[in-house]
């Protein structure tokens, strides 16, 4: 018997006086001890479909035109907000695609895995703790058992991967029989990936819990899913079997998503003139050092060191990959390379020391150094629409613009991120997490910068958009030299954009090379350790 039957299921949306349909008809069977896999493209109704299960979609301008949804016979559509609170997070949990927007940001991450706990379980306080630092290590964050840092952190203060590994934990933490993972692994680096997956399978097992996987890497699909769904434009085009959907894909859909999952595009070939270009970007000797309470009842002192001793050199018309497990100091040493974090050591940007110059030439500077954030949710104000979003730097930089010129690029960048640009007007929140994903790259990209660093820029998309994606890049490095600093844990990704890659491990430099060298002769045994971590 299924644990969850949904039954024709439609999903519209209310805005102003225009009404729209998100999910269309869609039926489908989640059973016990089962992986069912929701997969398609950004926008496709997966999310929607997902978050309609606990009903949490923004009511009453979200709406159900039919359908129901079947949980051990009860319709939870119908439930009451009392039933529903009993449910959610006890017999079904989630795990949010957005770690940073989920997460409270006044409270240590401990204290806010304690509390699930504490809500569904009659435990003590000293029982929620160990379980909580239990929850932790299996979750691949081992330092924050007691004693440790990590556990009395707040979410700001971890890393994107870390912060996705604490929302596993506390889906987790109370045994559902469902868990609905959004994204789960987007945030995360290949090895932690590996190792998420395969604690989900061990629950599985040992519990019987059901999963309903949301996502757009076919790779964690076909090693996971027992079924799979593919959706488009809020329809089901297409279920099976997992070997019957990728090995006999029925619907056009389907294969031209299978397709675009072997290949990001062909792997950029190295400039061997490169080596005797003279730098665009250069670090020299670059230290970030933090300084954080071994605990929330203890004065004593821990030096974090993110980043030590890294230098680099990044000519025009080069990328930079930058690889490493999450928190090894990626975004650490991107931000503070645009000096947004506070470093020691040098960046040098067309022979000038950045971090020296007198306030108004770092500022003519910083106009051509952009960067691309990870967390697109947290990156965009909630409170401006798309197009004031895209065009704020035009605003700041180059004030005489005529708002008819400013609307005109805005326009024309958004076409080139695949975004269209009648949807200008809407607010973040309006949009899928690939397409706030492209929003955030417009953002960027609409100041015509000669150096961007790209954190994570394409973790939030689907397979068919990063082909998109990589292809502009490229091809925008091509016509306008640009250098890119690229953070990512998507290997294949990596490849397909850098010319060099660095290798990242807690803070320092393990290994550095042409990417082609990197991917076929490894030297480091951490290097190799990504590399065979990797999803095919």
């Amino acid at each position: 018997m299924s644990f969850i039957q949904i039954e024709n299921l439609h999903v519209g949306f209310q805005e102003g006086e225009k009404q729209t349909t998100a999910v269309r008809g869609i039926s489908f069977a989640i059973e016990p001890g089962k992986t069912q896999a929701l997969v398609g493209e950004s926008g496709s109704g997966k999310s929607v479909t997902a978050l309609s299960i606990l009903k949490l979609l923004p009511y009453p301008s979200a709406f159900h035109e039919s359908g129901r949804i079947l949980c051990e016979g009860r319709d939870l559509l119908a439930s009451s907000a009392h039933d529903l609170q009993a449910i959610r997070g006890n017999e079904i949990a989630m795990i949010f695609q957005e770690p940073l927007s989920s997460l409270n940001p006044l409270h240590p991450i401990d204290k806010q895995i304690m509390e699930t706990i504490r809500l569904h379980q009659n435990v003590s306080q000293r029982q929620a703790r160990e379980q909580t630092h239990a929850l932790l290590h299996r979750v691949g964050l081992g330092e924050a058992e007691a004693g440790g840092t990590l556990a009395h952190r707040l979410p700001h203060q971890l890393s994107g991967g870390q912060r996705q590994r604490v929302m596993i934990a506390m889906a987790l933490a109370n045994r559902p029989k469902l868990l609905i993972a959004d994204e789960p692994t987007t945030a995360l680096d290949v090895t932690v990936q590996k190792q998420i997956l395969d604690l989900l399978r061990d629950l599985q097992k040992e519990t019987g819990m059901a999963i309903l996987l949301i996502t757009h890497d076919l790779g964690v699909v076909r090693k996971m899913a027992d079924h799979v769904c593919v959706m488009k434009d809020g329809a089901l085009v297409e279920s099976g079997t997992r070997d019957g959907v990728f090995k006999n894909p029925q619907h056009d859909y389907t294969r031209t998503l299978l397709a675009a999952s072997t290949a990001s595009g062909a792997a950029v070939k190295s400039d061997s003139d490169a080596h005797g270009k003279e730098p665009l970007v250069r670090g020299e000797h670059m230290q970030v050092h933090f300084s954080t309470r071994a605990n929330r009842h203890s004065f004593k002192r821990d030096i974090v060191r993110a980043v030590d001793d890294v230098s680099f050199a990044l000519p025009a018309g080069q990328t930079l990959g930058i690889v490493g497990e999450s928190g090894s100091g990626k975004t650490t040493l991107g931000r503070a390379c645009l000096g947004l974090q506070t470093a020691r050591g040098r960046v040098m940007f067309e022979g000038d020391d950045v971090w020296r110059l007198p306030r108004r030439a770092r500022a003519r500077a910083r106009r051509h150094m952009q960067i691309v954030f990870q967390d697109p949710f947290g990156a965009l104000s909630p409170r401006m629409s798309v197009g004031a979003i895209i065009a704020e730097g035009l605003r700041v930089h180059e004030p005489h613009l005529t708002a008819a010129i400013i609307a005109e690029r805005v326009e024309n960048i958004m076409e080139e991120v695949e975004l269209d640009a009648r949807t200008a007007a809407r607010y973040p929140h309006e949009f899928s997490g690939g397409q706030r994903q492209r929003i955030a790259i417009a953002r960027a990209l609409i100041l015509e910068p000669r150096f961007l660093v790209l954190d994570e820029p394409t973790s939030a998309l689907d397979r068919l958009v990063q082909v998109q994606i990589i292809a502009l890049l490229r091809r925008l490095q091509t016509q306008k030299q640009l250098a890119y600093l690229f953070i990512s844990h998507d290997l294949r990704t990596v490849r397909a954009l850098a010319h060099n890659v660095m290798v990242m491990k807690d803070g320092k430099i393990v290994e550095t090379g042409r990417c082609e060298d990197i991917f076929t002769r490894p030297q480091h045994p951490y290097t190799q350790l990504l590399l065979e971590a990797a999803l095919d």
